[in-house]
């Protein structure tokens, strides 16, 4: 089979994108889970970083205000969807891959949970002749589901990319669905081989 010099260059560029994520156990032992065969998860925002923004609200703030000033209106909306998007799009993607790769079930009583905090969000962006993919940064802490101060695992994920397969991801939320995504399968993965 004759691959052409733009295809390599193709799958070049996605390897990379695909390795530079970083995953690694911080603290605890998350071998306790690989005997489930459910788990609960959780998500959670608190001080999350956006972009260049420290502080993710001004990030919003900012944003809401452009878009409002463009059409009235459409900046409450996009702030609305920013935040929905979490429940909506992101956590039903994490949590899918997770278990697809896992071969785990989600059971609101399973005896461990899994808290994913995001602490930073790059929302990337597309715009036809240049690109900069999403990425996420987070930690994934393994609990007790009736004791929560009872910690088992705490691993963190840095750079989980966010993208689509032929680059079709206009929608900032697309991007960042695709990286939660990402998260949720090495992180599935990485508990797996740990």
């Amino acid at each position: 089979m004759l691959i052409t010099g733009a295809a390599m260059l193709a799958f070049l560029s996605f390897a990379t994108v695909a390795n530079a994520q970083k995953i690694k156990l911080v603290d605890g032992d998350p071998s306790p889970l690989k005997n489930e065969s459910s788990v609960a998860f959780k998500f959670t925002y608190d001080n999350m970083a956006i972009g260049k923004f420290e502080n993710g609200q001004d990030y919003i703030d900012k944003k809401k205000a452009e878009y409002n000033a463009k059409q009235d209106g459409k900046g409450d909306r996009w702030a609305e969807a920013w935040v929905n998007d979490r429940s909506a799009r992101y956590e039903p993607k994490f949590i899918d891959l997770f278990l697809k790769y896992s071969l785990m079930s989600e059971k609101k009583d399973a005896k461990y949970t899994i808290i994913f905090h995001t602490s930073f969000t790059e929302a990337g962006y597309n715009v036809y002749i240049s690109r900069h993919n999403a990425e996420i940064n987070g930690e994934a802490t393994i609990v007790e589901t009736a004791d929560p101060s009872k910690v088992i695992a705490t691993i963190s994920i840095e750079k989980a990319p966010g993208r689509t397969f032929g680059g079709d991801d206009y929608d900032a939320g697309t991007r960042i669905t695709e990286s939660y995504a990402d998260a949720g399968k090495y992180l599935a993965k990485f508990i797996k081989k740990n």
